[in-house]
């Protein structure tokens, strides 16, 4: 039986504006378990970004909780902060640094000793094939292999659960899908990934379960299979439109 590495429970995120109040997340409620890849999909303002930032530490919620293996992250952050890794949508390399040097500050800022940092870099720098670039900084490297980077980044200090945000936006289709190959590697290791993306083919390929956020509400949760079988469509981008058209149809 899987463990549950993630309770979102009753999540909510609110913002306060001149026309009103903003409910980017209304009552979310998730469970990740260890291991497992769960895709995050939904139209632009249907809270993901907001999930993923909030479950990265980045922003608090206005109610609910996280607990990570039983307890509540906010009982010690920074703590839950050494379980996690995270990528951005954004490439966000520091241009002064070389690779070697990027993976190096990553690892002396979770504390890991100068034995660990070498060694885990070595790890990670073969596994992503960055031998030939570790002495370049990151504005020579082509879109793949910065995001490869980023990837080497955050799993530096071997987190449980990584979480992705739009990894592979922007790429050509064969970098894609190497990138998947990736992903999918750390399904093998046992890491948990959160991953949102607007590719509907790539979460159908790499996820375990697929949660559709809409208005900030958890719409569907269900593995990409039972989701086709449920709808009787062939692929989850059918799946996805007729859910999106269902909506639009009951504020008509």
């Amino acid at each position: 039986m899987s463990k549950k590495l993630i309770e979102i429970d009753n999540l909510h995120k609110h913002y306060t504006t001149k026309h009103g109040i903003i409910k980017a997340l209304d009552g979310v409620s998730l469970t990740i378990q260890q291991g497992e890849i769960i895709g995050l999909l939904g139209v632009n303002g249907a809270g993901k970004t907001t999930l993923s930032s909030i479950l990265a530490t980045l922003h608090p919620a206005t109610h609910g909780d996280i607990r990570y293996n039983g307890h509540s992250i906010y009982a010690d952050i920074p703590s839950f902060r050494h379980a996690i890794g995270f990528c951005p949508q954004k490439v966000n390399l520091n241009k002064d640094l070389t690779i070697d040097q990027t993976l190096w500050f990553a690892g002396a800022y979770y504390g890991l000793s100068k034995t660990e940092i070498r060694t885990r870099r070595e790890e990670l720098i073969q596994h992503y094939d960055l031998e030939k670039y570790r002495s370049e900084k990151a504005d020579v490297l082509s879109g793949g292999y910065q995001r490869r980077v980023l990837f080497a980044r955050a799993l530096m200090h071997t987190p449980k659960l990584l979480i992705l945000d739009e990894p592979t936006v922007g790429l050509d289709p064969h970098i894609r899908h190497r990138l998947w190959s990736a992903i999918q590697d750390l399904k093998e290791q046992n890491i948990s990934v959160l991953l949102t993306t607007h590719y509907l083919d790539e979460a159908d390929v790499l996820s375990d379960r697929i949660c559709i956020l809409d208005k900030g509400i958890v719409k569907k949760i269900e593995t990409p299979q039972q989701l086709k079988k449920s709808y009787n469509k062939q692929t989850l981008e059918d799946v996805f439109i007729q859910l999106m058209n269902e909506e639009a149809s009951h504020e008509s």
